[in-house]
């Protein structure tokens, strides 16, 4: 008996065969069917063989997306809504045809005047950002409330921040809660951060810490980087939850896991200080560095005040202008300061009073209190060293810089 247990598996593995090629040949036949159907000029079949050209089901690859363009096309200009819509978002995309703003939104208005809710919000995005028509905010809203009743998640949301900014409807906090919370309540993420923000600051809503909790942690469970940072936040500082160091590393870790770089920041302070693990120099300056690496300002300076004390690195005064340079050229003051006395006593850069000059002059501009009287006391005293001309081409270059955020 044990020896014919191979031969039944053979036998099973050819009906299975058979099955799954009787399954091809029937699926076959109906995608002929239906293409028959759709040379015949049946709007729906049209749109449904464009709907498997853009999934590549049964259907030859070569040219899909001019294919499936092609098919909306034809049952698009018969009336059918859903196929005007992915019309509209192929010239929205450029998939398939020209990318063309303006005849996107010809097809999105035909299929959001039949009722499309998608087509709906997509055209008042449109109108919202100015693309592909003239920027009319009043316009935006109508088409986002017309798919926001429809329930229509993003359109609720959208709707929601034209209330909060005042635009196309009179400014209007509670209306913007009322909005953003039917989306949340649908499991949009961007919406529950939005609504614990507002919970947390009392915008809106009355403020309450734990509802803020609430919904960042809702977001925070689908993977929301900026909830997961911020739930961090609140374990660490006892808002709306209980002070919890370790639950604080485990939430800001998911998001510096991902390649956030608030949250890679976060986690390298927390490494500093040893709040919730063990304290880490070397392991703080690689998570620092990661998020610096990304451009997020406050890592770079803190990379640069590492390099300038040797915290968790050797100490290089170079490294720390080269770091100090990127935050400041981002507009960061207190990094500008300090580029600003490196030029001075030419450490880590070569000296030039005329630089100098220059970067505490913009930090000064910046800071304020005590940040700003030091900048200002440390510009005087480069401006002791220059003559004239020299005073004249430091403010000149002073005016003409512009902060160039890193991408």
């Amino acid at each position: 008996m044990p020896a014919r247990r191979p031969r039944r598996i053979r036998l099973a593995a050819v009906a299975l065969s058979l099955a799954a090629l009787t399954t091809s040949i029937h699926a076959q036949r109906d995608v002929d069917a239906l293409r028959a159907q759709a040379e015949q000029g049946d709007a729906a079949a049209q749109f449904n063989l464009a709907r498997l050209y853009v999934t590549g089901t049964g259907v030859p690859q070569d040219n899909a997306d001019a294919e499936a363009a092609r098919w909306y096309r034809r049952a698009a200009a018969q009336g059918h809504a859903g196929a005007q819509h992915s019309l509209g978002l192929k010239y929205d995309t450029g998939i398939g045809v020209p990318e063309d703003d303006a005849e996107a939104v010809r097809w999105y208005r035909l299929a959001a005047d039949q009722g499309h809710w998608e087509a709906q919000f997509r055209l008042g995005r449109m109108y919202a950002n100015g693309t592909g028509a003239s920027q009319d905010d009043a316009a935006a809203v109508r088409w986002y409330r017309l798919a926001a009743d429809q329930g229509h998640a993003e359109a609720q949301f959208n709707l929601g921040q034209m209330y909060f900014n005042g635009r196309g409807v009179p400014e209007d906090r509670t209306g913007a809660a009322r909005w953003v919370r039917l989306a949340a309540a649908q499991g949009n993420a961007t919406a529950q951060v939005t609504l614990a923000s507002m919970y947390e600051t009392g915008s809106g809503v009355a403020r309450d810490q734990t509802l803020a909790a609430r919904w960042y942690r809702l977001a925070a469970v689908q993977g929301d980087a900026s909830a997961q940072v911020t739930l961090g936040y609140l374990y660490d500082d006892g808002r709306g939850v209980p002070e919890d160091d370790a639950e604080a590393v485990r939430w800001i870790r998911l998001a510096a896991d991902d390649g956030y770089p608030e949250a890679q920041f976060a986690l390298g302070n927390m490494y500093f200080d040893g709040r919730g693990l063990p304290q880490d120099p070397g392991e703080a300056v690689r998570w620092v560095r990661l998020a610096a690496d990304q451009g997020f300002v406050k890592a770079q300076f803190n990379l640069g005040l590492s390099y300038d004390t040797g915290t968790g690195v050797p100490q290089d005064s170079a490294e720390a202008a080269r770091w100090f340079r990127r935050a400041a050229d981002q507009g960061d003051a207190t990094a500008q300061q300090n580029l600003g006395v490196m030029y001075a006593n030419g450490e880590g850069v070569p000296r030039d009073v005329v630089a100098a000059h220059m970067w505490l002059g913009l930090a000064a501009a910046q800071a304020t209190g005590a940040a700003r009287g030091s900048a200002r006391q440390g510009q005087a005293m480069v401006a002791r060293q220059l003559t004239p001309t020299q005073i004249a081409e430091a403010e000149r270059r002073a005016r003409a810089w512009t902060p160039v955020p890193e991408p």
